[in-house]
């Protein structure tokens, strides 16, 4: 991305190269877009006495730069090369040769030759007294194509060598310079240099580029600054809102253990209609757990399965069910815990599908289930898992079978005395319903 970026600015700049070739002897010549503002620090060297553009050659440089804007490029490239050769060249002064090489840099680049068009641009700035905004802008021009080469140190420091002849360097400058050392893993310098850009331009209250928020973003990131990372997050979400930074802005939240702002987040994102993924979406149901708010983690992944975002796999209809059955949705919990099931390969969710169904006085299709994960296997605590099954033979009537599944549940322990006071009152209400049968007849 940072590459394209590079590219495409270096483009902008070269087509205005070539676009004022001719204008760059007379008061008010426009420069490219990243030096368009800059004001030059006062020359130093000895005063410049830069040779003027004369007619014949300014006609030919006329003729050529016509034939490169109607994408001729070889027949204004055989004009510049006829103006350079052997005698033509010793009839044109250092001015004129610049601009010469100034317009056949833009040629090579045009057909994508970029180190020749980084060789020509050296030959423009390796004229002697060419007019100080011309050399200016040929330097920034030559940075732009190292970086557009991805010679990234070369291009840093012509960059830097830009940056010593400019008094006022733009915020565009600094951004170039931050990528620059972005891509050579100077993060130091990148985040030194993109701060300055991003405050240049507040502080002007311009609005800075998206791309460079999400580059200051990045260098906060990778050095566990977040929450200089969550203040560029939030600005983005202000300016440039995308779901990206929205989930980005919740994960990082959480990272920070501030749960309900990281809720708060996500849903906006969900309510947004940001959220397609299953991943996000499981998320969420999660943090509803968290808030002790079950119903929505529910109806988020009732939604999901309905409209096919969440994946079709026994963990997500699991969750589902759990945060039904916590909210008392029984009948919304049973189906998805149905599902739940019969997609795993162990027996514990048939298990806790029971629990369910015993919570729904469907006492036969708890026993079954209770048994069939018996049978299945991989049941965490069976102790609990015949607990369940006794309660759902007593609510049955069958208290032989009952007082078998409390035996067994009471072999483990952890669920003896449990099991004992459950054994106790099947056989206090046998006897009732024993006696109350003596007295009906």
């Amino acid at each position: 991305m940072i590459v394209s970026f590079i590219r495409a600015s270096a483009f902008t700049a070269l087509a205005l190269c070539a676009a004022v070739v001719l204008n760059q002897a007379v008061p008010g010549a426009v420069i490219s877009e990243a030096v368009a503002q800059d004001k030059p620090k006062k020359d130093t060297r000895e005063t410049r006495r830069t040779p003027a553009l004369r007619n014949k050659v300014y006609e030919r440089l006329a003729e050529a730069q016509t034939l490169a804007e109607a994408k001729d490029y070889a027949g204004s490239a055989e004009i510049l090369n006829d103006m350079i050769s052997v005698d033509g060249k010793k009839a044109l002064n250092s001015y004129e040769l610049a601009n010469v090489y100034n317009l056949h840099a833009f040629l090579s680049y045009a057909r994508e030759d970029y180190a020749g068009s980084l060789r020509y641009y050296e030959q423009v700035i390796a004229q002697p007294d060419i007019p100080l905004a011309m050399e200016i802008n040929t330097r920034f021009t030559i940075s732009q194509l190292y970086f557009v080469q991805e010679q990234w140190q070369q291009g840093i420091d012509a960059l830097l060598m830009w940056f010593e002849m400019n008094e006022k360097p733009n915020a565009t400058a600094y951004v170039l310079l931050a990528q620059g050392y972005y891509q050579i893993k100077r993060y130091d310098l990148a985040l030194e240099n993109v701060e300055t850009a991003i405050g240049m331009h507040e502080s002007e209250g311009k609005l800075p580029k998206e791309q460079w928020y999400n580059l200051a973003r990045f260098l906060y990131f990778d050095k566990e600054d977040f929450d200089s990372a969550l203040d560029v997050l939030n600005t983005l979400i202000i300016y440039y809102p995308k779901k990206q930074y929205w989930v980005q802005a919740s994960h990082l939240y959480g990272e920070k253990k501030d749960e309900p702002r990281q809720l708060a987040l996500m849903e906006a994102a969900y309510e947004q209609g940001f959220l397609d993924r299953s991943s996000e979406l499981v998320t969420m149901a999660y943090l509803y757990l968290s808030a002790e708010a079950p119903y929505f983690a529910g109806s988020v992944m009732q939604k999901g399965f309905a409209d096919d975002l969440v994946d079709d796999k026994s963990k997500n209809y699991e969750l589902a069910g759990s945060a039904w059955a916590q909210a008392r949705e029984v009948s919304k919990s049973i189906p998805m815990m149905e599902k739940a099931a019969a997609k795993s390969d162990e027996g514990e969710l048939y298990v806790r599908l029971g629990n369910v169904y015993l919570d729904g006085d469907q006492f036969s299709k708890a026993a079954d289930s209770v048994q069939k994960g018996l049978k299945k296997g991989g049941v965490k605590r069976p102790d609990q898992a015949r607990l369940v099954l006794g309660m759902s033979y007593f609510n049955l009537g069958e208290y032989d079978k009952a007082r078998k599944a409390f035996r067994d549940a009471g072999k483990d322990e952890r669920s003896e005395k449990y099991a004992r006071q459950w054994i106790a009152y099947v056989t206090s209400e046998e006897e009732r319903q024993i006696e109350l049968e003596k007295d009906l007849f």
